[in-house]
């Protein structure tokens, strides 16, 4: 075993890896950026090292930075987490050319699977199944419309390196494809230095349903069963489970064969995940599953495996690097119980799943598990932590594990609604409805469920009378802890013949609330609310709503939901003239990829006007209504949060 590794990453995997080396007695360095500088990971390892600025081309996609680091470090090994450079062949090149020991596959293997063209057919010729399509190496666009006709729509248009969702269209009909496929091309170029594209027949229910694979350098290879990660959107995992719910025994052994089959193609050594796409319109059957693509990498839902499995995938990947043998043979690992995991991001799901930044001003996770259940939480993040425009907007991984998938999905229904963040937008609530869902409950899932239901799980119903009443109380001060033993100071509110209201004024939304607070001879506290809310709501403070504060705002979290008030300060001037009139602002950090519009012209409501790139995703800024352009953002620009993107004329009263 390795005496000291350096971790190549940041965040909950560079956390996850440094528990598991603690564990064996293996020292860790981590590596940082000036954005990192007070973060989890940096404190839990036993030395780090500055790599760079916060951009990721700057820091944690610089290889040579890394190995530097790892030589005057001492480490013999570097793992490289997920993302960045884990599935980048010359980094691994690099890594053994310095005589260090790279925790994953050869290169050799990483090339062979990593362009999803040459992979599938690859593939092919391994007789795994693949999906219909076109993966040539020539990409005129000529020709990639004509093979799209062949193929039949609605097709799909994929960037043949890189995953997670980028560089990825479905087309549905001829006029659409040349736009997807610019949009596909610009993605992919930003996200994998590669524009390049392949077209697949596009299936009409879909599964994407994958298998972990595990090889050693003795030429062995198993499988560990498969992950369900079907519940998607802007085809991204958002909760993946094991084992696929109404997985039959002969599909199964299909595919953990195929899987299989698929590693010792490549002599794959270390962690790594073949994905399938299943047709599920006629139920899961043993002829109509397709490799899509291997991850040549530990994935971010591996938990799910170790918990229905028993096992430890990061100790597994340092005792193969080391150069032991598998740690159990095929019949030894079996399955037990089921997990889910869900995915927490910093992120509005109600306006399209557009990417968050903040401070966590408040951060608390359920402090144990469910009953009849076990927990774990994966974070790289605590309370008084930055989520950057920089990095992947997770905050955390919730896992849970329960005898069968009702018990787990029970399970974690209630973590959900026990987990509280505050100080960016988040999507605990989208969560929590999506495993409520009728469908998702039932084990009714495809790739397309989250985009069929996406009006029912992103909508937050607006706050009630009683807890407007508990976020004005709370911002009121009434009922907090008195600052000394002085009995003057302990009154929470005092007048000679009666009560004195606290007047508090709050906002949520668009809406400006007014709220008065008295307190009552038997302790307890009247807050009357203007119209059109309740008029008088009493709260007993023994059974204080859940909440968080901070200068200028008041969290109250009703289960999975966290309703957001702004506490205006009473002696700051406001000064509306200030705000901007017929403007468009950037709704997040990012950058201005492409300009449609210009200067003087009239555009319509709902027209596209630029496109912003942030974190490696485009999004679309469509005028919000008819008008004539004043001034627009120039391509290349780098905006904020709240940077004016467009403006329009205004017209003379």
């Amino acid at each position: 075993m390795f005496a000291k590794i350096l971790i190549a990453n940041r965040g909950e995997i560079a956390c996850r890896v440094i528990r598991t080396a603690r564990r064996l007695g293996v020292r860790t360095v981590a590596v940082y950026s000036d954005a990192d500088t007070k973060a989890l990971h940096v404190e839990m390892a036993d030395e780090a090292v500055h790599i760079g600025a916060s951009p990721v081309g700057e820091s944690y996609l610089r290889g040579d930075k890394i190995v530097a680091a790892a030589l005057a470090t001492g480490a013999e090994a570097i793992h490289p987490g997920y993302g960045f450079l884990s599935e980048n062949p010359d980094f691994v090149d690099q890594v053994v050319a310095a005589g260090l020991t790279f925790i994953g596959p050869s290169a050799a293997s990483i090339r062979a699977m990593g362009l999803k063209d040459a992979a599938k057919r690859l593939m092919e010729k391994a007789g795994v199944p693949v999906v219909p399509g076109y993966h040539g190496e020539a990409q005129e666009i000529v020709l990639l419309a004509s093979k799209a006709r062949e193929i039949g729509y609605p097709v799909l248009i994929k960037a043949r390196a890189g995953g997670g969702g980028k560089g990825m269209r479905r087309v549905d009909h001829p006029d659409d494809f040349s736009e997807a496929l610019s949009g596909a091309r610009r993605e992919a170029k930003a996200a994998f230095g590669d524009d390049r594209v392949l077209v697949e027949k596009y299936v009409d229910k879909p599964r994407h349903i994958e298998v972990q694979v595990f090889g050693d350098n003795f030429g062995d290879a198993v499988h560990l069963y498969e992950r369900d990660c079907s519940a998607q959107r802007r085809h991204q995992k958002v909760i993946e489970e094991a084992p696929a719910p109404d997985m039959t025994p002969a599909l199964r052994k299909a595919m953990t064969e195929a899987a299989v089959k698929a590693a010792k193609a490549i002599s794959y050594s270390g962690a790594g995940t073949i994905e399938f796409i299943v047709d599920a319109s006629q139920g899961l059957k043993a002829d109509r599953f397709w490799f899509m693509e291997m991850n040549t990498r530990l994935q971010v839902e591996h938990p799910v495996t170790e918990m229905v499995t028993g096992t430890d995938l990061v100790e597994w990947q340092l005792r193969v690097a080391a150069g032991e043998k598998l740690p159990k043979t095929q019949s030894e690992i079996t399955l037990s119980g089921h997990a889910f995991e869900a995915r927490i991001y910093a992120e509005d799901a109600a306006k399209g799943f557009l990417p968050a930044t903040g401070t966590l001003h408040h951060l608390r996770f359920p402090d144990k598990a469910p009953e009849g259940a076990s927990m774990r939480i994966e974070t790289g993040v605590r309370a008084g932590d930055t989520i950057s425009p920089f990095y992947d907007p997770m905050i955390a991984k919730l896992v849970v594990h329960a005898k069968d998938r009702q018990a787990a999905l029970d399970a974690l229904g209630i973590a959900l609604s026990q987990t509280e963040i505050a100080g960016s937008t988040v999507n605990t609530a989208f969560l929590a409805a999506l495993a409520a869902d009728a469908d998702f409950s039932a084990g009714d899932v495809d790739t397309g469920l989250i985009g069929r239901h996406q009006e029912a799980l992103t909508a937050i119903a607006p706050p009630g009378g009683e807890t407007i009443a508990a976020a004005a109380l709370a911002a009121s001060g009434a009922g907090a802890s008195p600052p000394s033993d002085d009995p003057w100071s302990s009154l929470a509110g005092y007048a000679h013949f009666h009560a004195a209201p606290r007047r508090t004024r709050l906002r949520y939304g668009e809406d400006d609330i007014l709220a008065r607070v008295s307190v009552r001879p038997d302790g307890r506290f009247e807050v009357a609310l203007d119209a059109p809310y309740d008029s008088v709501n009493s709260h007993d403070l023994r059974a204080t709503p859940r909440l968080a504060r901070w200068p200028g705002h008041v969290i109250v979290f009703e289960g999975a939901v966290s309703y957001s008030f702004l506490v205006p300060d009473p002696l700051a001037r406001t000064d509306e003239a200030a705000a901007a009139s017929g403007s468009l602002r950037a709704p997040m950090p990012g950058l201005v990829k492409l300009v449609r519009a210009a200067k003087g012209e009239a555009v319509t409501k709902g027209q596209p006007l630029l496109i912003l790139e942030a974190m490696k995703m485009e999004h679309t800024i469509a005028a919000s209504h008819d008008g004539v352009i004043a001034e627009i953002a120039t391509e290349g620009a780098q905006v904020t949060d709240g940077t004016v993107l467009v403006r329009f004329v205004v017209e003379a009263a």
